[in-house]
């Protein structure tokens, strides 16, 4: 059979579609953002709806055919839709631009990201949902940060201003303003969460606000050339702010914001950042060098020449190589890890490097990606038009400038003929986790999360031959609980650790409890703090915990 869909005239192009069989259910997507659902093979229309005002790109249903997931690119939305109930299940939105900058929360459970749309997103750590979205800013967000409580976000705007976010309520409860409208290009705010400062793109300036009274403080001039970095001491009431005119200059706080200390570096500064005991400072500039000071002593300590590391790629139209093209090439986002023996760097390139501080070499390069539809992507890319003009051509120089003119205006024409837009390969900004154990990044790709801890990994305990999964059910057939238990942390896996914990009757919790070795109360605590976060089995888990902490506190004390 056949059968059309714009009989009405008032839908456009199918973009998607997709069948589930058991329940004859034909699902499909349109260039309007409409979806119908059609019963098949009568072709009965059971519903119709508006999900979004771009192009549905991608459908598919899910095996008992109750929920069908919908894939936006246009804006990054994904939706899961209950068609009975005709309710959402998931609805989650990226940022449809690039993000820009990104920061953890102090617990490392969440990170808040601002993009060129004007949102700040804050997504959960664990389980990679965006919980709350703000869009209160008018233009792109440049600089994000969490203050040392974890419960305000604040974010600075090319619209100028600088806006905190209240977790508790989802709210901005402050917006700060200079007096002339300024584009604030970066973003810093002190260890006890008063002072907010942001730098100017356009005035040369640094604003100073109250977080209590949302008052400006003062204004710090001295730079002459726009801010592109600010970072307070962590340990002291100083704060470091770079500029494109090749300094870098300390700002002390309780001298009346005097400048302390100026250090001439040889090129733009890009970016600087302090070591989390505050006694380092790493210095980015357009040179490609990383410089370390020790600013008490106002003398620096090291450098890293990092232009090589960065290993740029060559662009579609770029008419020299990617080694010539790497020499205006530099790092643009700086971040100590939690220990500050380390450094993470990123740029224009797929490549983010970590370098040892101490020792100043390059510890492990991590590719972002290997999307090769991103622009930048190839180190060798010759044209075929470059490619087919040297090998059959011997001219003068003005027949291959003309030449040059040619192939440079076929390009634009065929950009301007497809719309053709390859956005290009790079990292805008790296964190690192405050527990140590991960780093994130904002890239042309989205937002990337590194991470030490896997649930996959096999990492087992005191493992004897006759630890396995059959032993243990077997000793937990045998009502052998205490015995099961310790297999189980032996063998070290999570979901059969919940399985025998959760077969015993909460009558022998007690004798279990104190029949536990010591070594294993600590591993049963820290399993149950975990199990808390996601089972439904609350009280039996608490149970669990107030028998151990009775019978285990005092020597879990003494320890």
């Amino acid at each position: 059979a056949r059968y059309f869909f714009n009989k009405e005239g008032d839908f456009n192009n199918l973009t998607a579609a997709a069948y589930h069989k058991k329940t004859h259910l034909l699902v499909t997507g349109f260039a309007s953002g409409v979806f119908h659902l059609h019963e098949l093979p009568d072709f009965n229309l059971i519903h119709s709806l508006s999900i979004s005002d771009q192009r549905i790109a991608s459908i598919s249903i899910n095996c008992t055919g109750d929920w069908i997931a919908f894939g936006c690119s246009g804006l990054g939305q994904l939706l899961v839709w209950e068609w009975q109930s005709e309710s959402y299940v998931l609805k989650q939105q990226g940022h449809f631009n690039s993000m820009v900058s990104l920061a953890y929360s102090p617990d490392g459970q969440y990170i808040v990201t601002g993009g060129e749309d004007g949102k700040v997103k804050v997504w959960n750590t664990s389980s990679s949902f965006c919980f709350v979205t703000f869009t209160e800013h008018n233009s792109g967000v440049t600089a994000v940060t969490f203050t040392s409580t974890g419960y305000v976000v604040l974010s600075a705007s090319l619209d100028g201003t600088v806006r905190a976010f209240d977790l508790h309520r989802y709210r901005n409860f402050r917006t700060f303003t200079s007096p002339r409208p300024s584009q604030f290009s970066c973003l810093a705010v002190d260890s006890s969460g008063e002072i907010v400062a942001a730098g100017s793109q356009d005035s040369f300036e640094i604003f100073i606000w109250s977080m209590q009274s949302g008052r400006l403080l003062d204004v710090l001039a001295g730079h002459e050339g726009p801010i592109s970095s600010l970072s307070f001491n962590p340990m002291k009431c100083i704060l470091a702010s770079a500029s494109w005119d090749k300094t870098v200059k300390l700002w002390d706080m309780l001298d009346s914001w005097r400048t302390k200390e100026t250090f001439i570096i040889n090129s733009d500064v890009l970016v600087v950042a302090f070591r989390p005991d505050g006694k380092e400072l790493a210095v980015a500039a357009l040179n490609g060098q990383i410089t370390f000071w020790d600013h008490d002593n106002a003398v620096q300590t090291g450098s890293i020449e990092g232009r090589h590391d960065l290993q740029m790629g060559r662009k579609e139209l770029d008419k020299i190589t990617a080694k010539q093209a790497a020499k205006g090439k530099s790092f643009t986002t700086l971040c100590y890890s939690a220990d500050g023996q380390s450094i993470l760097a990123g740029g224009l390139s797929k490549f983010v490097c970590i370098y040892n501080v101490k020792e100043q070499i390059l510890m492990k390069k991590f590719e972002i990606s290997c999307n090769h539809s991103l622009d930048a992507m190839e180190v060798f890319c010759v044209s075929k038009e470059m490619k087919d003009y040297f090998c059959g051509h011997r001219t003068t120089s003005l027949t291959f400038i003309n030449s040059f003119l040619n192939i440079a205006k076929c390009q634009i024409k065929f950009l301007q003929n497809y719309r053709h837009f390859k956005p290009e390969i790079r990292v805008t900004c790296v964190r690192f986790c405050p527990t140590g154990r991960s780093w994130a990044a904002t890239t042309t790709e989205g937002l990337l999360l590194y991470s030490l801890d896997s649930g996959l990994i096999f990492d087992p305990f005191e493992l004897d031959i006759d630890v396995t999964p059959s032993n243990i059910h077997k000793t937990l057939s045998q009502k052998e609980y205490t015995m099961a238990i310790v297999m189980a942390f032996k063998l070290n896996e999570k979901k059969l650790i919940q399985e025998v914990i959760e077969a015993v009757p909460s009558s022998e919790i007690d004798v279990v409890c104190s029949s536990l070795p010591d070594l294993y109360v600590e591993k049963l605590l820290e399993f149950l703090a975990s199990a808390f976060e996601t089972s439904c089995h609350l009280e039996f888990y608490l149970i669990w915990a107030h028998k151990l902490l009775m019978l285990h506190g005092q020597k879990l004390k003494t320890r």
